[in-house]
C-alpha cells in the first residue's frame, strides 16, 4: 500500500454557537469556501486533481443537508467533476473524515483527496434533524442511546472523578488556550470576513479569560434532571457496584458548542510533487473502534488506547495527545487509563474552552497537533475523538522532516 500524506491542514476559528457569534452570518458553504482557497493559494493545488472531498457533519440537516462535501465544492467553483461524500459518527467525524480520504490514497482509489468537516450549532442546532434514537424515549431505552453529558456523568461515578478534578481541567483549558492565542500558536487558522457584521474573525471565540476555580465552582450540574428522570436508575441497574450517579458536569466543564470548518490535504508522496511544497506529515496509523455504550463518551480513550496497542507504543513513545475533551471527566479518565503526562495532553487547550463545533472537530484538532509538533520540532502525535453511543477513531502522524 502507499503512504498517505498530510500536505496542508487548515481551519477556520471557531465562533460562538449564538446569533452574535462571529460566523453565524455565514452559511456553511461561506465558511468552507476561505479554506479551500487556502488550499490552493498555500500548496499550489489544481483542484482539477482532487479525487475525492470527504467532510465530516453530524448533524446533517437543512443548510448542512444535501452532501455538504460535494455542494460546497459546487459553491467554491471548483470543477463539476469532482464526487463528495459527507460522513456521520457524531462528534469523531471528523477524524473519520480523514481517515476514509488517507485510506483511499493508501489504496490508490485516489491520489489526492480533501477531507475535513463543517457544523454551524448557531444556525443548525445539535438535534436539528430529530434523531429517534436520542429524542424517542422507548428507542432509548431499547438502544441504550443515552444522552451525551449522562453518559460523563456515568465515567465520573465509575472513575470517582470528583468535581474539583473535572473542574480544573476546565480552568486548564482555558488558560492554555489563552496563552496560545496571544503567543499566535494556532496558526493553521485562516481569517473569515462576515460581510454582514463587518468584520474578520481571526481568533477563536469562546475562550473566557475570566474563568477562576471559584466561577467554576459556583455552576450547578447541568444533567442531574435528566439523571432524575430514570436515567440514573437505569444506570445502576447496569452498575450495581455503584450507589449513586455522581452529577459533576456544568455548563463550564462541558465542551462549548461553536461554529466551525477544517479542510486537510491528503495525497500520496507522487500526487504531492505537483505541489508547491513538501508533505507536512504521513498518516501513519488510524483505528476506530466502540466502547461501552451506557458511557457514551469515552471512545476516545478506548480508541487511543488501542491506537497504541497497535503500534506497541507507550505513552511516553508519543510526544502530543490532542484528544477530544468530551467532558471534563473524560480526560481525567483518559490519564488514568493511558497514563499520559498532562504536559503532553491538549498542549494549547481543548473544546471546552476553544468550542465543539461536531463533525469538525477531530480535523481542527489535526491542524492544531501538526502546528505544535513543528513549533516545538517534535515528530509523533495521536488524534483522537469520541463519537457518541461509545463510538472512537483516532490516527497518528508522523512529521517529515
Amino acid at each position: 500500500m502507499k503512504d498517505a500524506y498530510i500536505f496542508d491542514a487548515v481551519r477556520t476559528p471557531r465562533g460562538k454557537a449564538r446569533a452574535d457569534g462571529g460566523l453565524h452570518d455565514l452559511n456553511p458553504y461561506e465558511l468552507l469556501s476561505p479554506l479551500y482557497a487556502a488550499l490552493e493559494q498555500r500548496t499550489g493545488l489544481n483542484p482539477a486533481k482532487i479525487g475525492d472531498v470527504v467532510l465530516g457533519c453530524a448533524t446533517q440537516h437543512g443548510e448542512l443537508a444535501g452532501n455538504i462535501a460535494k455542494t460546497s465544492t459546487l459553491h467554491h467553483g471548483w470543477p463539476t467533476n469532482i464526487p463528495g461524500i459527507t460522513v456521520n459518527r457524531y462528534c469523531s467525524s471528523g477524524v473519520d473524515a480523514i481517515n476514509l480520504a488517507a485510506m483511499k490514497v493508501m489504496t490508490s482509489v485516489d491520489d489526492m483527496v480533501v477531507a475535513g468537516g463543517v457544523e454551524m450549532l448557531s444556525r443548525i442546532a445539535m438535534f436539528s434533524d430529530k434523531p429517534a434514537p436520542f429524542l424517542d424515549p422507548v428507542l432509548a431505552e431499547k438502544m441504550g442511546m443515552y444522552m451525551m453529558g449522562c453518559g460523563a456523568d456515568l465515567v465520573a461515578s465509575l472513575h470517582n472523578v470528583s468535581r474539583e478534578q473535572a473542574d480544573h481541567v476546565a480552568l486548564q483549558s482555558h488558560q492554555r488556550a489563552m496563552h496560545a492565542r496571544a503567543n499566535g500558536y494556532y496558526t493553521s487558522i485562516i481569517p473569515v470576513q462576515n460581510p454582514v457584521k463587518n468584520i474578520y474573525v481571526e481568533h477563536d471565540e469562546l475562550i473566557r479569560p475570566k474563568t477562576s476555580s471559584e466561577t467554576l465552582a459556583s455552576m450547578e450540574p447541568s444533567f442531574a434532571e435528566l439523571g432524575e428522570r430514570g436515567i440514573d436508575a437505569d444506570y445502576l441497574r447496569h452498575y450495581p457496584e455503584l450507589d449513586a450517579i455522581t452529577h459533576i458536569h456544568t455548563a463550564a466543564n462541558s465542551p462549548a458548542m461553536a461554529d466551525g470548518a477544517a479542510a486537510v490535504l491528503i495525497a500520496s508522496r507522487d500526487a504531492g510533487e505537483q505541489l508547491s511544497i513538501k508533505p507536512r506529515a504521513r498518516i501513519r496509523a488510524m483505528v476506530t473502534v466502540n466502547d461501552n455504550i451506557h458511557t457514551v463518551i469515552a471512545g476516545c480513550v478506548a480508541a487511543t488506547k488501542e491506537l497504541m496497542r497497535r503500534e506497541n507504543l507507550k505513552s511516553s513513545d508519543v510526544d502530543l495527545f490532542e484528544i477530544h475533551e468530551a467532558f471534563a471527566a473524560t480526560m481525567v479518565y483518559c490519564q488514568q487509563a493511558l497514563g499520559i503526562n498532562e504536559n503532553k495532553l491538549n498542549v494549547n487547550g481543548g473544546c471546552i474552552a476553544l468550542g465543539h463545533p461536531l463533525g469538525a472537530t477531530g480535523a481542527i484538532m489535526t491542524s492544531t497537533l501538526l502546528d505544535e509538533l513543528e513549533r516545538r520540532d517534535l515528530k509523533t502525535g495521536i488524534v483522537a475523538a469520541a463519537g457518541a453511543a461509545g463510538a472512537g477513531s483516532a490516527l497518528m502522524i508522523e512529521r517529515v522532516t
